[in-house]
């Protein structure tokens, strides 16, 4: 498994680089000078994903950090449509669509290049600010008093990139909805705890107007469990590792991260929560926070009503979301099985560059009531 992550991470995006790198140093109508400037910051920008990865921008000022984040990750993405160009391009030689001319020493290739990129990850990036407002209306025969309302998100990735400027953007829209409490699906945190901790972003949760619940996700792992713990206290919120609570007629469970091998089984979770609360029974509306969706069978076998996780971003720009798909049952959006209901959230935020391509950022609006 490890062979394959470096493989996946660093191997194939380097061959990726190479092919990149030659066919703009073909296609630039420069000087060799100016060929090999375009080729070292194009170079360069992608080295700086290994600051990010091992975690050197913490010791970086802010700003800095920030930039670094920034360009580093965004250039991966902006390197993918290059090699998807390109390799259109080549299949396109090959059938004698595009003559060779095209692609070599030519300003006019160039500039439709640019335009079609700086276009494209404008779009991108207007689309990723725009959040979509999902909304649910679940029923049961369970006993619910009155209608309950919730706002439910994953993969806020708060850090150098999410800002405490957007979290507060984001708490607004939460807000609005009046909602009876706030669930969240794992990854608030990024990667690093520094900036949440610099922009003392725990005052941003503490605006919220409801209660709010949330599991742990992987990057809160990487950014260091207890670091994030820390973290959900002082922001107000109720964290739920592997543990169970009642919100009026309602029982949400929240399972610890699988990146967490020690986690316990959802069945030995319901077994402990019916124990330990004794208002918890086959008659309450029960919610599963598990931030990713592997294993749907589980929950279904657990009688569990709803289940709400994020994680995969729906693979955050195409062609990547073909891949989520191919991975996951429900990569995205409403699913079901037997008498369980499941929603997978593409998540609020993203890592890296701010771009949705053929995906989107959302939040979700789910209200239940007795059918």
């Amino acid at each position: 498994m490890k062979t394959m992550w470096m493989l996946l991470f660093w191997v194939l995006p380097l061959v990726a680089l190479s092919y990149i790198g030659w066919h703009i140093w073909c296609l630039l109508p420069l000087r060799t000078l100016w060929k090999t400037i375009v080729i070292a910051v194009m170079v360069g920008a992608f080295l700086l994903t290994f600051a990010n990865f091992s975690r050197s921008t913490d010791s970086m000022p802010m700003p800095v950090a920030v930039w670094c984040y920034q360009i580093a990750n965004s250039s991966l993405i902006i390197l993918l449509y290059l090699f998807i160009l390109f390799l259109v391009l080549d299949l396109g030689r090959l059938v004698r669509l595009v003559p060779r001319t095209l692609l070599y020493n030519n300003w006019a290739t160039t500039c439709g290049i640019v335009i079609v990129m700086t276009g494209l990850f404008v779009y991108g990036y207007l689309h990723y600010k725009h959040k979509y407002r999902e909304e649910l209306h679940l029923t049961t025969e369970k006993p619910i008093a009155k209608p309950i309302k919730l706002v439910m998100l994953s993969d806020l990735h708060l850090g150098y990139h999410n800002r405490r400027e957007e979290l507060h953007r984001w708490i607004d829209f939460i807000n609005e909805e009046n909602p009876d409490a706030v669930l969240i699906a794992g990854d608030i945190i990024d990667g690093s705890i520094r900036p949440l901790k610099e922009q003392q972003m725990y005052e941003e949760f503490r605006r919220l107007n409801a209660p709010v619940y949330a599991c742990l996700g992987n990057h809160e792992y990487y950014s260091g469990e207890p670091d994030a713990q820390k973290f959900y206290h002082q922001a107000g919120i109720h964290l739920l590792q592997d543990s169970a609570t009642v919100f009026k007629d309602i029982c949400i469970i929240g399972r610890d991260d699988r990146t967490n091998r020690h986690r316990k089984s959802l069945g030995k979770i319901m077994t402990q929560a019916n124990s330990q609360l004794s208002t918890l029974n086959s008659q309450l509306y029960t919610i599963l926070l598990d931030h990713q969706p592997y294993h749907l069978e589980q929950a279904e076998k657990q009688n569990i009503d709803f289940q709400f996780s994020g994680h995969t971003h729906h693979g955050q720009v195409w062609p990547i979301s073909w891949i989520t798909e191919a991975i996951y049952e429900c990569a995205f959006g409403s699913h079901q099985r037997g008498n369980t209901r499941y929603y997978v959230s593409s998540g609020i935020g993203l890592w890296g560059g701010k771009f949705r391509i053929g995906t989107r950022s959302e939040y979700v609006v789910v209200t239940i009531s007795k059918k």
